[in-house]
């Protein structure tokens, strides 16, 4: 592992977290951040290295958006979720690969992947329509993965219901300018899009079960350790660990705070063995977080390498892992944060913008605990979990 980006992001650390002031107050990811990412290779790490990737081990690739994230949320958000696209184009059709790639290997992706959109077979593709919220960092990209349900050529819904992945050019998609105020990750950009009507050639959809499974990469022939980790491992990668950098950036800007503070009773912050205490295990359980998301996707990856097939089970196993991480690292900045007084309140402290961007991290769909933790305790009972419980494992 080389760490090159990681190593560019310190060199430009004090330029990225100034910028995410000013993504704050844009609503999007500031145009110099996203320069600096491309300048960095930022998105291109899991990038096939025949169109200018890196192909890095994705423990690197976690390490990097947290550091980046500790630094600037927004731009770790984005980096996190738009730096997993090329993952999964990397066994999309050749064809769109060039389309993307091909004259400019820096392209970026948006998402999301959430079925809001109908496709309807027409000769050689699909009529596609419809209308996606949270699409990360989509100012700066020029293509999208938007997830859609597969219809007959009437417009009803496939049954069983069949979720696709529809490739698509920002030329086919509207982006709603006003769709994106909220709390917390401000800066990401996070808006709606809208497809009325555009067509989609065969070439540019991917079936969802089959890119969760792994049938997908099987039948486009990657060899590649990278390519072959399961779906579930990879795409909330980078989600998991955006959402644990910014609370180390929350903790670091929090002991630059209490550095030289004196409390409401008059004593020296490190005098008071309450709040060092509540710092300190604050400190361990989010370098616990850490740990456990790279030891996990380090147990992936070792699997993978070797050729042994990973179960179901292994998976929810995995998810269930870095949901844990993720909630874990939130509840530890919820006992510093508080104990930072009043004035950590004000919007001109980091602290607020740490603490409420972590916690816009933790709503992401793949943060919710119920029914990941729900297959993985029915895994390890001998029981096959079915149907919503099998949803994004």
């Amino acid at each position: 592992m080389s760490y090159e980006v990681l190593e560019q992001i310190n060199l430009m650390a004090d330029d990225i977290f100034q910028e995410g002031i000013e993504a704050e107050k844009i609503g999007r990811l500031a145009d110099d951040t996203a320069k600096k990412m491309k300048a960095a290779g930022s998105i291109r790490m899991l990038q096939p290295k025949e169109y200018g990737g890196m192909e890095a081990h994705p423990r690197e690739f976690a390490e990097t958006v947290m550091r980046m994230a500790s630094l600037n949320p927004s731009a770790g958000w984005v980096h996190g979720i738009v730096g997993v696209h090329p993952w999964q184009l990397a066994f999309a059709d050749p064809k769109v690969q060039q389309e993307i790639w091909g004259s400019d290997p820096d392209t970026w992706m948006a998402s999301p992947y959430m079925p809001g959109g109908m496709c309807i077979p027409t000769d050689g593709g699909y009529k596609f329509s419809g209308r996606w919220q949270f699409s990360s960092g989509t100012d700066h990209c020029d293509w999208a993965f938007l997830g859609a349900m597969a219809c007959d050529k009437d417009g009803n819904m496939e049954m069983p219901p069949r979720m696709l992945h529809v490739i698509i050019p920002r030329t086919d998609y509207e982006i709603i300018e006003d769709s994106w105020d909220v709390m917390g990750l401000r800066g990401t950009g996070s808006k709606d899009l809208v497809v009325k009507d555009a067509y989609v050639p065969d070439y540019r959809v991917m079936d969802c079960d089959e890119v969760i499974d792994g049938t997908a990469v099987r039948k486009y022939g990657r060899t590649e350790t990278l390519y072959l980790m399961p779906w579930s491992n990879m795409f909330p990668l980078g989600i998991t660990a955006a959402t644990i950098g910014i609370c180390e950036g929350m903790l670091f800007h929090a002991n630059e705070y209490q550095a030289d503070r004196i409390n409401a009773q008059g004593t020296a912050i490190k005098d008071d063995p309450y709040t060092l205490f509540a710092i300190g295990q604050a400190t361990a359980d989010i370098r616990a977080a850490r740990d456990t998301l790279l030891a996990n996707v380090d147990r992936m990856w070792d699997r993978v390498d070797a050729g042994k097939e990973v179960t179901f089970e292994q998976r929810a196993e995995g998810r269930q892992t870095q949901v844990q991480a993720a909630w874990r690292a939130i509840n530890a900045i919820d006992q510093v944060y508080p104990r930072c007084g009043g004035n950590a309140l004000r919007m001109d402290k980091p602290l607020q913008r740490f603490w409420r961007d972590a916690h816009a991290g933790q709503h992401h769909a793949i943060h919710v605990p119920g029914t990941v933790f729900h297959a993985a305790s029915l895994s390890r009972l001998g029981a096959d979990p079915q149907g919503p419980l099998r949803a994004m494992i």
